[in-house]
């Protein structure tokens, strides 16, 4: 969809659901591709779904997922992906130049050409050192 300013590009944060393991599990494998290190890669989406989605956001392991598409989000689905804990961030960005990734196929959800493009992953963690609480962060984008 072209506006006055450029090529406009919607993006959602929601928190992550089961379903979203597949897209998680690409990204993961694309991470370790691009750090040259497929040969430590042995996740699988059972390893990922039987660990990441056992207990409550925000108390344990936690993942939002980057959606992205080049046209609105429409505002009755917001509700397959909205979380009491966290409703979905949805924004709008006007760019110059248009986005054609030649793999968004492989990480296309839910029909339509919204495209999974990233997640970050994050749980509590505390440091000795610092005698406080925190959270380690893990994110990845295409």
């Amino acid at each position: 969809m072209l506006d006055p300013n450029g090529h406009s590009f919607f993006y959602r944060i929601p928190l992550a659901l089961p379903t979203d393991v597949p897209h998680i599990h690409k990204l993961i494998h694309q991470l370790a591709v691009f750090e040259h290190l497929t040969d430590l890669f042995v996740a699988t989406e059972s390893s990922l779904s039987s660990i990441l989605f056992t207990s409550h956001p925000f108390q344990s392991f936690t993942i939002f997922v980057l959606e992205v598409s080049q046209t609105p989000f429409v505002e009755h689905l917001h509700l397959e992906c909205n979380n009491s804990a966290y409703p979905p961030t949805i924004k709008t960005l006007n760019l110059d130049l248009p986005i054609d990734d030649p793999e968004r196929n492989l990480f296309r959800s839910n029909g339509g050409d919204t495209v999974v493009a990233g997640f970050v992953l994050f749980f509590p963690n505390y440091s000795t050192l610092l005698g406080k609480r925190g959270f380690y962060t893990l994110r990845t984008c295409l």
